[in-house]
């Protein structure tokens, strides 16, 4: 069962990015604004962690922030597509290694 929202650090472990990167992307990015419990704790919901994947995905192209803020506003449904695309292409390959794995033994 997946949680309405992920903490900070449950997203930082999930995604493997740095708590400081979260918190100066949501100062960049209008698109990621996680909610606040009462003792002013960041709460990520699904969408906040798929935006926070779409900037990474656009990172490790080596995009400079502008253009990735330009991108995730101006094209987000060709943004979401890459990053589908991404995913799909991770689990195809996770596929496929298991089978290499089981080949082999």
């Amino acid at each position: 069962m997946q949680k309405l929202f992920y903490s900070i650090s449950e997203v930082s472990d999930m995604l493997q990015v740095a708590q400081s990167n979260l918190r100066f992307w949501e100062k960049k990015f209008p698109q990621l604004k996680p909610k606040r419990s009462e003792g002013n704790t960041r709460l990520y919901s699904e969408k906040d962690i798929e935006t926070v994947k779409q900037i990474i995905l656009l990172k490790k192209q080596n995009l400079k922030l502008i253009r990735i803020k330009k991108d995730l506003s101006e094209n987000p449904k060709a943004v979401e597509k890459q990053q589908q695309i991404l995913e799909c292409l991770q689990k195809m390959r996770a596929e496929v290694q298991g089978i290499l794995r089981a080949i082999d033994n």
